[in-house]
C-alpha cells in the first residue's frame, strides 16, 4: 500500500533538492544593524583637502575649503561598526567606482590603498552640510574588485584596533575623484564620545585607551565636535 504524502512534505521536498530550503538566517555583506551594548575601541579622523593622495600615491588636493569629520565606534567582537559622518565645504555629487564613494581605506599617510568598508555617502547633496550615521556589520564589501576578488573580503575590524594609523576615511566627488577630503584615523577613548545611533559608548577596559597624551586632546577635541553637532541637530 503505498502511503499517502501531505502538500507540504512534497512542497519541501522539492525546495530541498531545489537547494532552497533555508537552514538558519542567511548572512549578508554590510547588514544595517542596531547599535551593539558595547565597544572595543573608537576612532576619530579629521579630514582634511591636503591629505588626498592619487592610487600612484602622489599628492592630488581636494577641494579647498572643504572638510570631514568621521567617528567610528567599533565592536570587533561582533563585526560591527557605527559611524558618525559629517562633510562640510563639499560640492558637486559623488562619482567613484566603488559601491559609494565614502570609505576606510587600508592606507598609510601619504600613500593610497584599497577600500575595505563602503559606507552610506553623507546626505544631502547640496550646500549645506552632509551627514551619514548608523552601524553595519560585516562581511564587509566595497564593490571594488583586486584580481576578481572584493576588497572587503576576508577583512576584519581587528586590523584597523591592530593599526589604526594605517587607515585613513576619504570621501570622492565629480570633480575630485581621487578625494575630496581624507585624513588617517586617531584612536580616542570608547567612553568619550557619544553613540551616533543613540545613547552612549560604553567604557572598555582595554582598547578604550589613547597611547598619547597630545595625541589624545587632539582627538578628544575633534569627538567633542561631533558631540556638540549631534546634540544641536538633536534639538533643532
Amino acid at each position: 500500500m503505498l502511503k499517502k504524502t501531505s502538500p507540504l512534505a512534497v512542497t519541501i521536498g522539492v525546495a530541498a533538492a531545489a537547494g532552497l530550503l533555508l537552514t538558519g538566517p542567511a548572512a549578508h555583506a554590510d547588514t544595517e544593524v542596531d547599535e551593539p551594548s558595547s565597544f572595543t575601541s573608537a576612532f576619530t579622523v579629521m579630514a582634511t583637502p591636503d591629505n588626498v593622495v592619487n592610487s600612484d600615491g602622489e599628492a592630488a588636493p581636494g577641494e579647498e575649503g572643504a572638510s570631514g569629520t568621521f567617528t567610528f565606534r567599533i565592536n570587533s567582537d561582533e563585526e560591527i561598526i557605527c559611524y558618525d559622518i559629517r562633510l562640510e565645504g563639499v560640492s558637486g555629487d559623488y562619482e567613484s567606482p566603488a559601491r559609494t564613494a565614502t570609505h576606510i581605506h587600508q592606507a598609510d599617510a601619504g600613500q593610497s590603498g584599497p577600500p575595505r568598508i563602503a559606507f552610506p555617502n553623507p546626505e544631502p547633496v547640496g550646500d549645506g552640510p552632509r551627514t551619514s550615521s548608523g552601524c553595519m556589520q560585516g562581511p564587509f564589501t566595497t564593490g571594488i574588485e583586486n584580481d576578481g576578488v572584493d576588497t572587503g573580503d576576508g577583512f576584519s575590524l581587528a586590523e584597523i584596533e591592530a593599526n589604526p594609523a594605517g587607515f585613513s576615511a576619504d570621501s570622492h566627488t565629480v570633480d575630485f575623484v581621487a578625494g575630496v577630503v581624507r585624513g588617517q584615523l586617531t584612536e580616542i577613548p570608547v567612553g568619550g564620545v557619544d553613540t551616533g545611533a543613540g545613547g552612549t559608548a560604553a567604557t572598555s577596559s582595554s582598547t578604550g585607551i589613547v597611547a598619547g597624551a597630545a595625541v589624545g586632546g587632539l582627538a578628544l577635541a575633534a569627538a567633542a565636535g561631533v558631540v556638540v553637532w549631534r546634540r544641536r541637530t538633536a534639538t533643532s
